[in-house]
């Protein structure tokens, strides 16, 4: 079947994607979701995520790669050689930008430093992504999700008031690092329509875990106080907690004195909004316990849909806590086209929308390789040129990765 005519703002956008893991190819994926062609080159040993499984989707690709490798073309080369790397040369001439998070010195090992990226392709949006930065006194130092959550302070603010530290459930510092990535690299391209000059866009997940620390950062550098672990609540609104109905639990936020005053009323206790312990938000803060209480015994007796639909109704934020399944078949979810299924790929929509230049989904993930013969086809490589770099071993094919 023909894939979808490529719609989206970047159309004609070439990208090269060198990344592996999650931050560089979801930052590339999403470019292309919105249009733009991404050939992602691969090492012949593969990225890593293909093996971090279950579930898998093929007997080489685990559900964790196939999400954030759609709408691109792969090639898989060996850059640690010279042909490769005479090959990465020709690649980076035709692209508008570089989407790469290699340990630091990497590329300048290959020949392909900053100074020379710069003068051979003054043009080249270069998007490095790192885990602490190239310099300082933690430059150079590898850097996983899980690591800059504990670093950055994350896992400090995250769990139970009396349990221990945890780790988010989701890799919350990759993803916000590849947004952010995607950010800055339209922000260059925009300063590109202006100068013709490209520029290097410096993203690291250190600096993506400081920035997610919001509000306790902010509380920190005003106050001095370490701030503590409050489970699912928050640390300056109440209520907004979890909180059990009688069929399981349920998120409630009284964000403000009339959304309390209606949830209180709702649940059939409305005297509460005139205790004086409880009349402002920071009145229900310092009282956050003895409030937690009073709410927990009539929020108990009610189911959570009935319940968060009866506050929904009265203006008070609140839903049921779903799984995972109950999210992606939630009726706003798929309204939302936040589930797609293309030609056996299935996968999470495209959250950022445009009404005029939409993305679309055209291809699923690609094996390691499918795309090599035609990519070096496309640089002027004869038939010849390209069995000679495959029997080199400078490039590979997916009929050869699977062998």
């Amino acid at each position: 079947m023909t894939a979808p005519e490529t719609t989206g703002s970047l159309r004609g956008l070439r990208v090269l994607d060198l990344s592996r893991i999650l931050a560089g190819p979801l930052c590339a994926q999403m470019l292309a979701d919105h249009g733009a062609e991404v050939i992602k080159v691969e090492p012949p040993a593969g990225d890593d995520t293909r093996a971090w499984g279950p579930p898998f989707v093929t007997g080489t690709m685990s559900a964790y790669h196939s999400a954030i490798n759609r709408n691109k073309s792969n090639a898989c080369l060996d850059l640690t050689s010279p042909e490769g790397q005479r090959v990465l040369g020709e690649l980076l001439a035709d692209a508008d930008v570089l989407v790469e998070n290699f340990k630091a010195g990497t590329l300048a090992k290959w020949g392909f430093s900053d100074d020379v990226l710069t003068e051979r392709f003054p043009g080249l949006v270069r998007c490095r992504i790192t885990g602490f930065g190239t310099d300082g006194p933690m430059g150079g130092t590898p850097g996983y999700d899980a690591i800059l959550q504990a670093y950055g302070g994350l896992m400090s603010i995250n769990g139970e008031r009396t349990g221990p530290p945890l780790r988010m459930g989701v890799p919350i510092v990759d993803m916000v690092t590849g947004i952010y990535a995607f950010s800055g690299i339209l922000l260059a391209l925009h300063d590109r329509h202006r100068t013709g000059r490209g520029q290097l866009v410096d993203c690291t997940l250190l600096d993506t875990a400081i920035s997610l620390l919001h509000p306790h950062s902010s509380a920190w550098l005003v106050s001095g106080e370490i701030p503590q672990r409050t489970g699912s609540a928050h640390p300056s609104i109440a209520p907004y907690d979890t909180f059990e109905a009688a069929d399981g639990p349920i998120f409630i936020s009284g964000g403000n004195d009339r959304m309390f005053r209606n949830l209180v009323a709702v649940l059939g206790i409305p005297d509460l909004a005139e205790d004086s312990r409880f009349t402002g938000n920071a009145d229900r803060v310092h009282h956050v316990e003895e409030l937690r209480a009073l709410l927990a015994e009539p929020i108990s007796a009610r189911t959570r849909h009935d319940l968060a639909r009866a506050l929904l109704e009265r203006g008070v934020p609140a839903t049921p806590v779903h799984d995972v399944g109950e999210a992606l078949t939630d009726p706003q979810v798929r309204h939302r086209d936040m589930v797609v299924d293309h030609e056996g790929h299935r996968g999470v929509g495209i959250p950022i929308k445009l009404d005029r230049t939409p993305g679309n989904v055209r291809t699923e993930p690609r094996e390691r390789g499918a795309d090599t013969r035609r990519i070096l086809a496309s640089l002027g490589y004869s038939d010849a040129e390209i069995s000679a770099l495959i029997a080199a071993d400078a490039a590979l094919t997916s009929e050869d990765a699977a062998t």
